[in-house]
């Protein structure tokens, strides 16, 4: 999935201006797999951009610390992460509709309960469907870099983004992110470290080393076999 950002001033002029979204659409083809992932488990684990904030207690029936992810691809990490803890609750967002069918297909194979999806657009779904301080902790794990520097203003992580998920993390929720990309990685750092309300985790205020719970890819391994660089940005919310 790829991913932009703006402040909903830039759609002010709405008869010259369409909204950017959290995200670019790309075709995809669909298999035989994801698409009966998707028509068996979006009725059991699919959301929709609503007018107010569901109540997650009610949605997952529990009370339990709550993750969301963004862009989660192909489900693979969300899959590992919801089945390696199972008293704790997963909300994924993705677009592309090959993902979100090979990540129903999976948790239907693993009969696992603690995930939900929105196929919608990220920042949609945090303006309309998340409640001020409900979550534990956001992930944004490979966004799309945009290395272009022209099209570096289409990264999703901009100071408002960042705005808008620290007033949806609880006090102490966490904005893990993670990239392969060195500049964008040095973005990420410099807007975070100026983003009011957050704390960088990091020992020496820089990245963190790779945490045990984010799941490597084979993206992220084929990367390194290459010798590609991943870097891990954790900040928690301080207020």
């Amino acid at each position: 999935m790829t991913e932009s950002y703006q402040p909903s001033s830039a759609t002010e002029d709405k008869s010259h201006h369409r909204e950017i979204k959290s995200f670019v659409m790309r075709a995809g083809r669909m298999t035989d797999g994801q698409q009966r992932g998707l028509d068996q488990g979006m009725p059991r684990f699919g959301l929709s951009l609503d007018a107010t904030a569901p109540d997650f207690d009610t949605v997952f029936g529990r009370s339990a610390p709550r993750t969301l992810e963004i862009g989660f691809g192909m489900g693979q990490s969300l899959l590992e992460m919801a089945a390696a803890a199972p008293e704790q609750d997963f909300i994924g967002v993705e677009v592309h509709l090959p993902g979100v069918g090979a990540l129903c297909s999976g948790l239907l194979a693993q009969n696992l309960s603690n995930v939900r999806v929105y196929p919608c657009d990220a920042v949609q779904v945090l303006r309309n469907c998340v409640a001020d301080a409900s979550l534990d902790r956001l992930l944004l794990f490979f966004p799309d870099p945009w290395h272009k520097a022209k099209h570096n203003k289409r990264r999703i992580l901009q100071p408002a983004f960042a705005e808008l998920v620290r007033s949806k993390l609880k006090i102490g929720g966490v904005l893990h992110m993670a990239t392969d990309w060195a500049h964008y990685a040095e973005q990420m750092l410099e807007v975070m470290n100026e983003a009011p309300g957050y704390r960088n985790l990091s020992d020496d205020g820089s990245y963190v080393p790779h945490p045990p719970e984010r799941p490597v890819t084979k993206f992220e391994r084929r990367g390194e076999r290459l010798g590609h660089g991943v870097w891990d940005l954790k900040f928690a919310r301080e207020n």
